[in-house]
């Protein structure tokens, strides 16, 4: 069983994920904004985050990098689930360090199924 952060500032789509990674069996911490995304993966040491680009308080790009620049949690598997469609947005995620990128709207099966295999992988 996995630790799973879900970061996301719509409670409609945090809880859509929430749902679809608790099938799958794995423990889940919420987070609203990016500062708390950043502080719960600093204390929890989740196995995968699932980062909203656009957060209150700070970006999940930026909470990506902060991640990645830990010594402690600079591994974990990092999700940007984003509405962020373009071509240099995809190019900005890979660069700041994600492991893969989800464009909103998304299909929960799909989402589902690309969480496992983040989850499998590691």
């Amino acid at each position: 069983m996995a630790r799973v952060l879900i970061a996301e500032d719509d409670p409609d789509i945090r809880a859509l994920v929430a749902r679809r990674v608790s099938q799958l069996g794995h423990d889940i911490v919420e987070a609203a904004d990016g500062d708390s995304a950043l502080a719960l993966t600093l204390a929890e040491h989740p196995d995968l985050v699932v980062l909203d680009w656009m957060m209150p308080r700070r970006s999940g790009i930026e909470v990506c990098r902060a991640i990645r620049a830990d010594d402690v949690v600079g591994r974990t598997k990092i999700v940007m689930l984003t509405a962020k469609a373009h071509e240099d947005d995809l190019a900005s995620a890979f660069g700041a360090g994600v492991d893969d990128y989800v464009i909103k709207p998304f299909r929960g099966a799909d989402l589902q199924q690309r969480l496992a295999a983040l989850l499998d992988a590691r």
